[in-house]
């Protein structure tokens, strides 16, 4: 294994081309830019396109193009770039088209800024665009997932015939880490089952959707996403077995949550964590699998309103206490998550939870 280290927007971007990506369109914007600016060299490289749009609209359009053509595709936005693209990834997923998605979060609505944080989640998971549609939603905590989760992603776009997302966030982006690069893969256009080839009879009539609303087109696309739910479902979990309360962290939180499950343990504090791989599906079946022992759970999020403790509650039936930590944009320190974490345990030994 020949490790290389890179950046994390430089490995998303490496992780792409080698698993078959030859077509990029999209606009720049801080904390992504630099995948513009990786592909812009790299993808003339290796036979493929890259195209800076003029917006965000054209490049999601483009890569509603470059996919129908039987192109692995993919686009990168952050912040509001993300919210403009999301009719084009409603469109795709209406034409059952694969592409891949990439979202870094910077931090606040409308223009926000560039700091680090995980905003974007109700956006990500609960479907950005208009209508009946869902993603696959990965969530990587290192670069070594940055580059896992986007070879992954575009396998489940093929396999799915669906918009996958991967959200990063403007640490994971910025950092640097040994990475393990996959081979190259080729990825022929032309053999695409989904790829248009215009009309006619015989070998090359292709259409991206045979559906379109039609033959009870309710039940196929509840079946489809339902198989996407039951099968997907991803996530690690570190020190449950026995713990009171366990945290739920993604991304670069569940980092610091890992330091802060070490540190709980060393005083005597019974501290698990639980970290979504998938943010949709989210994984429910992790909260199904505790033990008893469990008595509440605590979200930690880099946001100013909680966001991702909704799942949790949902994955719960409501039947155990959800306290947050709410770091907004600064990174927090473990001591900090320990401290709160503490109080948590004692308040529902009392049974007074206030989140």
């Amino acid at each position: 294994m020949a490790l290389k280290l890179m950046k994390g927007n430089d490995a998303l971007a490496e992780a792409a081309v080698r698993a078959g990506c030859r077509f990029f369109g999209g606009y720049p914007i801080t904390p992504q830019s630099e995948i513009l600016e990786y592909l812009s060299k790299r993808m003339p490289e290796v036979g493929g396109h890259f195209v800076q749009s003029e917006s965000e609209l054209a490049g999601i359009s483009m890569v509603h193009g470059a996919a129908a053509a039987g192109f692995r595709t993919m686009t990168s936005s952050s912040g509001p770039g993300f919210s403009l693209l999301q009719e084009g990834i409603s469109y795709i997923a209406s034409a059952e088209l694969p592409a891949v998605i990439i979202n870094v979060q910077r931090y606040g609505s409308g223009l926000g800024d560039i700091f680090q944080a995980q905003g974007d989640y109700f956006q990500a998971v609960k479907g950005g665009g208009h209508g009946d549609y869902r993603m696959i939603v990965y969530a990587p905590a290192s670069i070594q997932e940055n580059v896992d989760f986007t070879t992954l992603a575009f396998d489940k776009a093929d396999e799915y015939r669906n918009p996958v997302l991967v959200l990063s966030d403007a640490s994971i982006a910025s950092m640097m880490e040994p990475v393990d690069l996959p081979e190259m893969h080729e990825h022929d256009p032309n053999k695409s089952p989904h790829a248009a080839k215009g009309k006619g009879n015989g070998p090359f009539k292709r259409i991206t959707s045979t559906m379109y609303y039609i033959d009870d087109f309710d039940t196929y696309i509840k079946t489809k996403y339902d198989n996407m739910a039951a099968n997907e479902e991803r996530w690690e979990a570190v020190q449950v077995a026995d713990a009171e309360l366990v945290l739920v962290a993604y991304g670069i939180t569940s980092r610091i949550c890992k330091e802060a499950v070490m540190l709980a343990r060393e005083k005597g504090i019974k501290l698990g964590l639980i970290r979504p791989i998938t943010l949709w599906p989210f994984p429910a079946k992790a909260f199904k699998a505790l033990p008893d022992t469990v008595a509440s759970f605590m979200t930690v999020e880099l946001s100013p309103m909680p966001m991702i403790q909704e799942d949790v509650l949902l994955s719960l039936d409501t039947r155990k206490p959800v306290h947050n930590f709410l770091a907004g944009m600064n990174i927090p320190e473990p001591i900090d998550i320990v401290e709160k974490a503490a109080d948590c345990i004692k308040q529902t030994a009392k049974g007074a939870c206030n989140g």
